[in-house]
């Protein structure tokens, strides 16, 4: 088996720890803690990553460059299902390929007081790539851009944990489209 890129560890060290940042919060997690994650000592571990801040912001910079180059990918693209399809589809990969990003990102949904304001700005963002002014939208496709994108997350990551990717990919995008308000007819199944 070939080794792991440096690119390849870098990804797998943040993914690791945002999933345990999304467990634990920044406070109660360790970089022993990251470093068992991944197989490292926490020397091996610092030897990528200087600081378990390095390791968070690291985590953030994962997340907003996804959104800036999905964003980059439909914005030529009118507001609507095509749009919403699209911006699906690549959260639905990305939560299946970053799977402890995607629940970190995820953590905007709790009860959580003390939630990084950037987790705020990265769910604004997902406002606006899918073409959605906030000022000038309806209550209505606020909380079915919410409600659609909380529940797409959570069973993708569900998805990814169980081994049922491949499985659920096309239920899941189905499910956040009809949350979206594009209900999708669906073929007659045997059960």
């Amino acid at each position: 088996m070939p080794r792991p890129t440096k690119s390849q560890i870098d990804a797998e060290i943040i993914d690791r720890a945002a999933g345990l940042f999304a467990r634990h919060g920044f406070e109660n997690t360790s970089l022993q803690q990251i470093a068992d994650a991944v197989n490292y000592s926490k020397a091996g571990l610092l030897h990528h990553y200087p600081s378990k801040k390095a390791i968070y912001e690291a985590g953030f910079k994962a997340s907003f460059d996804h959104l800036h180059a999905l964003l980059a990918s439909v914005e030529a693209l009118p507001p609507g299902i095509e749009r919403d399809r699209a911006v699906v589809e690549a959260s639905v990969d990305f939560t299946f390929d970053w799977p402890g990003v995607s629940a970190f990102a995820n953590r905007l949904a709790s009860n959580d007081e003390n939630v990084d304001p950037k987790l705020t700005e990265m769910g604004m963002l997902v406002y606006q790539v899918l073409g959605t002014d906030l000022l000038a939208t309806t209550p209505e496709r606020i909380v079915r851009i919410t409600s659609a994108f909380t529940g797409l997350g959570i069973t993708a990551l569900l998805a990814a944990r169980m081994g049922l990717k491949a499985q659920w990919r096309s239920e899941i995008i189905a499910a956040a489209m009809d949350g979206l308000g594009h209900r999708e007819k669906k073929s007659k199944r045997v059960r």
